[in-house]
């Protein structure tokens, strides 16, 4: 990562490091202040639970949805780390409901908490191998130095890998990409202000658009297989194996609507911010210089690439028989003994808490499935909707789409489909939608978290560059999301019929 960014995003960790200090040093005054938020979810949680079921719900049930209430307060106001969130709702399983401890432990294992888990260690895998001034240099060569067709470039590029190694991973090795194009325009940071702008919206909208294509493009997709599987699939059903999404099915649906998006984040950065510079070929030229003087691509480099390549050609073949994660985890040991990545660097590299914290709300949300609180949930909300005319059809899908960017943009999208994603899939059952044209809208609104600083990892790590705003996310993400609305709705109308859904 570039050092500027590095120093900014330290300074960042600092800050939220010393916010939470513990309370011997603060004073318990100030524990209290900066708790409350966690001391108010468990207060609605516990005033939930002594309320009496609604009709359509039994105390079991009652429960799940306090929890799951607890839970959103948590993962919007964030008190404590989230992965405590996660803890706190293994307990709630063997406390409140009286789940054996055994049976919650193997609920929190999956091919889909594994795909997640080896996902992370193949990202900090590539992210080793430090190509990042190489792949600009790439994307130049292949688009000009127009700015506008660096843009287009760049966000390409970054859609193109995040659809297969998660967002996260490629803003993270795109920055340097865009940071380095911008210093070497100029060193002065309000010189360059509406071209950093275009340059950074185009690592983490590209990554964003894209992270839908394919089940590796981000844990939320994984999830809602996962869910497809858990709610749906029955071994002795043939009728049921349409629920068994293969990773070459959901990029049949997924990659196309990604592909259509592409271009409309260009039009509309190039209309929100204005660039300084209309070409950068001087900053191309200092690039080049850089490029030639650190020599050939390594030995290394190619290998690791092959190893990736392995890697995408197993979940494209052997998904449906081996799994996503045995293929991911497949990956991971492969850099490991090649000796393209340490386990030091993968330990330290991987948010394990972010492991934990997906495995525990994909458990929460089949218990949710199991007592029936997600259904009552989708019967309650179609009920909700149905004197507007909008509880089923496009109006419905449109709502549904609604709803999620909603929640997306107030926690991780993973979390986000987690926690509603039993929700949705109930209430296409109630409606008699397709579950996995619902799931399909679920997952894919769940990447339109344009709005926030804190809506994905991609929108946080280009802010931690220094050169954009709080407010540049609200002035351009109100119109990512209506255009990408728009084109999932017509998508799920006009495409997916085509090819089956």
């Amino acid at each position: 990562m570039h050092p500027a960014v590095q120093a900014r995003l330290d300074r960042t960790l600092g800050h939220a490091a010393q916010r939470r200090r513990a309370p011997a040093v603060r004073g318990f005054g100030s524990f209290l202040w900066e708790r409350r938020w966690f001391f108010i979810a468990l207060a609605v949680g516990a005033a939930l639970m002594t309320l009496p079921p609604p009709e359509g719900l039994d105390q079991r049930g009652l429960i799940l949805l306090s929890m799951s209430v607890v839970a959103i307060i948590l993962f919007v106001t964030e008190p404590v780390p989230l992965p405590t969130v996660a803890l706190m709702i293994i307990l709630g399983q063997v406390v409140l409901l009286g789940i054996d401890s055994t049976s919650v432990a193997k609920s929190l294992m999956s091919d889909s908490v594994l795909f997640i888990m080896g996902s992370l260690m193949l990202a900090v895998a590539v992210v080793k191998q430090k190509l990042d001034k190489r792949i600009a240099y790439q994307i130049v060569r292949m688009t000009g130095t127009r700015t506008s067709s660096v843009c287009i470039g760049i966000s390409l590029v970054s859609g193109i890998l995040a659809s297969f190694i998660g967002e996260h991973t490629v803003a993270a090795m795109m920055l340097p990409v865009a940071i380095t194009l911008i210093t070497l325009t100029s060193t002065d940071a309000k010189k360059v202000r509406g071209l950093a702008a275009v340059l950074l919206f185009s690592i983490c909208y590209g990554c964003s658009v894209a992270g839908i294509g394919t089940p590796s493009g981000g844990a939320r997709n994984a999830i809602m297989i996962g869910y497809w599987k858990e709610f749906f699939y029955d071994p002795t059903s043939p009728e049921t194996a349409k629920y068994l999404v293969d990773y070459a099915t959901w990029m049949l649906y997924c990659y196309p609507v990604f592909l259509v998006q592409l271009p409309f984040v260009t039009v509309i950065l190039l209309y929100t911010f204005k660039p300084e510079y209309r070409n950068i070929s001087r900053a191309v030229v200092k690039l080049r210089g850089q490029i030639r003087s650190e020599g050939p691509m390594k030995a290394a480099d190619w290998i690791s690439i092959l190893s990736f390549v392995v890697v995408l050609c197993g979940w494209l073949n052997f998904s449906d028989t081996l799994g996503l994660g045995t293929v991911a985890i497949f990956g991971a040991v492969v850099f490991l003994v090649i000796g393209l990545v340490r386990w030091e660097d993968v330990n330290s590299g991987v948010n394990w808490g972010v492991v934990l914290l997906y495995a525990a709300a994909i458990s929460l949300g089949v218990q949710m499935k199991d007592s029936g609180a997600a259904l009552w949930v989708a019967n309650s909300f179609l009920d909700l909707l149905s004197p507007l005319g909008i509880d089923n059809g496009v109006p419905l899908w449109t709502a549904i789409s609604v709803l999620t960017t909603g929640v997306t943009n107030t926690m991780s999208n993973g979390a986000a489909v987690a926690v509603i994603g039993p929700i949705t899939l109930k209430m296409a059952v109630a409606a008699g939608e397709s579950p996995l044209l619902i799931g399909f809208i679920t997952a894919i609104s769940s990447a339109f978290a344009y709005l926030t600083v804190i809506g994905t990892p991609a929108c946080t790590i280009v802010y931690a560059s220094g050169y954009l705003k709080t407010t540049d996310f609200l002035v351009v993400g109100y119109r990512m999301v209506a255009v990408s609305t728009a084109l999932l709705i017509l998508s799920a109308a006009l495409y997916w019929p085509l090819v089956g859904l």
